[in-house]
């Protein structure tokens, strides 16, 4: 493909994400895959500028805006080839030629566009804080409390694509071993700072080559999330539910602490998740997983086996603010419900998950955000209503695991720790000497 014909695949992807409702990633990936003529060097230039396009959103329409110019994917890519590339005017006309394959040629009211972008700069005086950042009005006020004057640092951390790291399985391997079988494949790559088990890859290496990925000696998983996994301090033998499970990433990593000995229930009200979960389980030699797909938070079968599980891990749907590295889309397409309706789910899901927890167990409430509403604000309402259940500080659960900290609860941004922004939280049901022992029925 010519240098016109990627920006016309990127611009008919920017088209397809303004109309759908879905993630910016499921749509690319249907894309490319309707499209397979379309060559790996090409889809790697499409997808990079797409993502790029999508990183610098407000930005973008703020210069839309303060030219009136209407909204739509060709000027939002007139002005991000002119502004953030720094392709010069004439070049960029060249670009749009109307050729076979190539954009549409510019229009008048598009060349007079063009030309007063030419002498200006990406950034503005007048440009507010949170267009500079990147952030949107309805996080903002919430994030600005948060961080206070290193919000600008924090959101600037969140424009930047977000690594690649690999949890090892250590039922497989260890992680030296898989260091030095990367270095082979002539894949760079350096060991995680923050979980035992974390590998960072350097480059952007075609997944497909990576041999360990396919035989279960790694996952893909943020080192943020691992850690969140660790926090679950999922022993051999115990019983363990992860109440939200998804498509499987924690389950995984606490199944494989837990050496295989046990019982780990994956839940999820997403039932077509948990099924192709089962395939990851298998290539990771984990048999001591069950799927249990669920109606909703309050399904009959949490109230059949309350207090019989020794960790409960609720691994909240939210906001996803944590992961904006990664879907840079989701900033301006919020999929799930707003986030009073959110938060209200969240204290919901933690309300019924707490029966399952056995006197003495313990349950890790945990989720991508890095709003307080849903972190500490959620955990705070639960204790008041949960006088059965504390807080049991960060440094007490993983002391053994991690360097010391005196935090406590988990609390990981990007721009202090080079994780997504993960939030945990861990709560111990009180024993009850008295109480009267439950029998679970069958799982």
């Amino acid at each position: 493909m010519n240098p016109s014909a990627r920006i016309q695949g990127t611009l008919e992807l920017l088209t397809e994400i303004a109309a759908a409702p879905r993630p910016a990633d499921s749509i690319t990936s249907a894309y490319f895959r309707n499209r397979r003529y379309i060559g790996s060097k090409d889809r790697a230039e499409i997808s990079t500028r797409l993502y790029a396009v999508l990183r610098h959103h407000a930005r973008v329409g703020w210069w839309l805006q303060k030219f009136h110019v209407a909204e739509a994917p060709r000027a939002r890519m007139l002005v991000y080839l002119t502004l953030v590339e720094g392709i010069p005017e004439e070049t960029v006309k060249e670009l749009f030629s109307g050729g076979k394959f190539a954009p549409e040629e510019l229009d008048e009211n598009e060349r007079k566009f063009l030309h007063k972008l030419s002498t200006r700069t990406l950034e503005h005086p007048n440009m507010p804080e949170e267009v500079r950042g990147e952030c949107p009005d309805w996080a903002a006020t919430s994030l600005k409390a948060r961080f206070g004057i290193n919000f600008m640092h924090e959101m600037e951390a969140l424009l930047a694509p977000a690594p690649l790291d690999l949890r090892v399985n250590s039922l497989k391997a260890t992680r030296d071993e898989i260091l030095v079988a990367l270095k082979k494949i002539g894949c760079k790559a350096v060991a995680g700072k923050l979980s035992p088990y974390s590998i960072r890859i350097a480059d952007r290496p075609s997944l497909s080559a990576l041999p360990m990925l396919k035989n279960g000696e790694v996952e893909i998983q943020d080192e943020g999330s691992q850690l969140v996994a660790l926090m679950v301090d999922a022993q051999p033998g115990q019983r363990v539910v992860d109440f939200c499970a998804g498509a499987g990433g924690k389950t995984l990593a606490i199944a494989a602490a837990m050496k295989n000995k046990g019982r780990i229930i994956a839940c999820d009200v997403l039932t077509n998740r948990l099924k192709r979960s089962t395939e990851r389980f298998r290539r990771a030699g984990l048999h001591n997983i069950e799927v249990k797909p669920l109606t909703s938070e309050s399904d009959p079968w949490v109230k059949r086996h309350k207090a019989s599980f020794d960790r409960v891990l609720v691994d909240a749907p939210c906001s996803g603010t944590g992961t904006w590295r990664r879907n840079p889309d989701s900033r301006w397409n919020m999929l799930a419900p707003n986030l009073e309706n959110l938060t209200g789910l969240q204290g919901k899901i933690l309300a019924s998950a707490a029966r399952l927890v056995k006197p003495g167990g313990r349950l890790i409430y945990a989720t991508c955000s890095l709003l307080p509403e849903e972190n500490e604000e959620q955990v705070e309402k639960f204790l008041a209503a949960h006088p059965d259940f504390t807080v049991l500080p960060f440094e007490t659960v993983v002391a053994d695991k991690l360097p010391s900290t005196h935090a406590q609860y988990l609390a990981l941004t990007p721009a202090r720790h080079r994780t997504d922004g993960f939030f945990a939280a861990v709560m111990e049901r009180k024993a009850a000497p008295n109480q009267d022992k439950i029998v679970p029925d069958a799982i």
